[in-house]
């Protein structure tokens, strides 16, 4: 059982797959500063300045001054200015992800089409000398 679970952690598609998951979720920290840090702030700011990730509907019917005052209260809310940059952070993701498929199944295709490379000079001569004998019988 230790081996073939050996077998299965080391194929190549396994290690593949983990840094690929690894590269992702650092990609996502990227994103989401992006759009928190970068993004969202100017959006903000032409909107009346309203804070996107500070934004919510409070369910129990009292205002609050913020989301924070509301969480810390123990209130329910809908917190939709999240689900904003949420939204936001998976189009940019995806954006950026269609763009890196893309490059590389251009890759694939450029790779597909080159012609394959010649083959060397030994086997030239021995598929002469195989159709040489071929005709000779």
């Amino acid at each position: 059982m230790l081996k073939e679970f050996k077998e299965f952690a080391l194929k190549g598609n396994l290690v593949d797959l983990a840094v690929g998951f690894i590269l992702g979720g650092a990609f996502g920290t990227i994103v989401t500063s992006l759009v928190n840090d970068i993004m969202m702030p100017p959006l903000g700011m032409l909107m009346g300045g309203a804070d996107f990730s500070d934004l919510f509907i409070s369910l129990n019917g009292e205002t609050y001054a913020s989301l924070a005052v509301a969480s810390e209260a123990g209130a329910p809310v809908i917190a939709y200015g999240k689900f904003i940059n949420a939204l936001i952070s998976f189009t940019i993701m995806a954006f950026a992800l269609f763009f890196v498929v893309k490059g590389m199944n251009t890759l694939k295709k450029k790779e597909a089409a080159a012609p394959p490379p010649a083959p060397p000079r030994q086997e030239v001569l021995l598929e002469e000398i195989r159709n040489l004998l071929a005709k000779n019988q």
